[in-house]
This record gives structure tokens, sequence and C-alpha cells, in this order.
């Protein structure tokens, strides 16, 4: 159970919603929790956050344009230029505030899946990986 709550907690903080998992993560493991279980429960739920975010971004872009809230030529300038530096603004995935919003605007411009999602879990990992090393 205790993994399981890990999980939904790093889940619901990688979302758009103000929540941090980084307490519950200290928590375990000074209780004692395995160790590997912890950093693959808490990376799990964080990067499916994540993959939530770039799906409502995917979805959003469609809003965006058919309430013409934002143009297409702003999207495919943005997404040219994203395409190019997405790689270095997606490792910053795992930061308060502008972590969030990075994983939501990859899905608005449509950026890679694939290199998404390796970047995403090669950034929740290594938050969740020194966070234990310096426990």
């Amino acid at each position: 159970m205790t993994y399981f709550i890990l999980f939904i907690s790093a889940f619901l903080s990688a979302t758009l919603l103000p929540l941090g998992s980084e307490a519950l993560l200290i928590y375990d493991i000074k209780a004692g929790y395995n160790i590997y279980l912890i950093l693959f429960f808490a990376t799990l739920g964080n990067s499916l956050g994540s993959l939530l975010n770039y799906y409502l971004g995917l979805k959003g872009e469609e809003y965006l344009v058919d309430k013409k809230l934002v143009k297409q030529k702003y999207i495919d300038s943005s997404k040219r230029y994203f395409d190019r530096f997405g790689a270095f603004s997606l490792l910053f995935a795992w930061l308060p505030i502008i972590g969030d919003p990075i994983t939501f605007i990859a899905g608005v411009l449509r950026y890679d899946f694939r290199k998404f999602l390796v970047l995403v879990v090669i950034s929740k990992f290594s938050r969740y990986l020194f966070i234990a090393l310096i426990v």
C-alpha cells in the first residue's frame, strides 16, 4: 500500500496540480522501505503524470486553434523552435512550477513522443535518485 500511495502522490504532483511527492519519498526512505521499489514507483507515477500533461496538450492545441485563441502560424513557429531545443527543456521537467507546463507545451507542440518519454523518465528518475542519495 505504501508504494501505491507514493505512486499516486507522484502522479498527482506531476500534473498541473500544485502538489509535491518529495516529502513522502523521504518519509518512505527513512521508514526503511525498499529503495528500488520507492524509486521505481515514484518515477513511474511522476512520468505518467507528465504523460497526462502531454496528452492534455495534444488535445489543447485543437481547442486553442478552434477557439481562435492562438493562430496556427504561432504554433507552427513555436514547434520548430521546440523541436530544436525541446530536448534540453524537457530535462527540466522535474522542476517545481515550470516543469509541468513544459510537458504540457510539449504536447501542444506535438513534440516527438518517444523522445519526450525518454527525456521525461530520465528527468524524473534523476530527481528522485538525487533525493534518495542525500537522505
